[in-house]
């Protein structure tokens, strides 16, 4: 159970809490499920050093989440598409991978 306090945080932030009804385990489930996949598909590969840097991180990610990345709830197509032809499927030779938060970076050895 969570204490005034605690939600007093999330108000100060302009976030209205609402509470679920009690032994309804069903009333969360679109919370529960963003969680499970914001810390499945980002937070659990990143070590986060701070507050200001997991809301950079989060905010990277919820704009990818809304504008790059397919859902199968929607038939695989994505929630904020700027036109109805970025839904169409692209050929694999046309993919190109982008790093939105640092992702890998190659070390030449000969000057490492």
């Amino acid at each position: 159970m969570f204490t005034a306090t605690f939600d007093e945080v999330f108000r100060t932030d302009g976030l209205e809490v609402i509470r679920t009804p009690i032994q309804s385990p069903r009333a969360n489930a679109i919370a529960e499920h963003w969680v499970r996949t914001v810390r499945a598909e980002c937070l659990d590969w990143l070590l986060i050093t701070g507050r200001r840097h997991l809301n950079e991180v989060l905010h990277t990610y919820v704009e990818h989440y809304n504008r790059a990345r397919p859902h199968r709830g929607l038939d695989l197509s994505i929630p904020d598409s700027p036109s109805p032809d970025v839904n169409e499927p692209v050929p694999l030779s046309a993919i190109v991978r982008r790093d939105r938060l640092g992702g890998r970076r190659l070390i030449n050895k000969q000057t490492a």
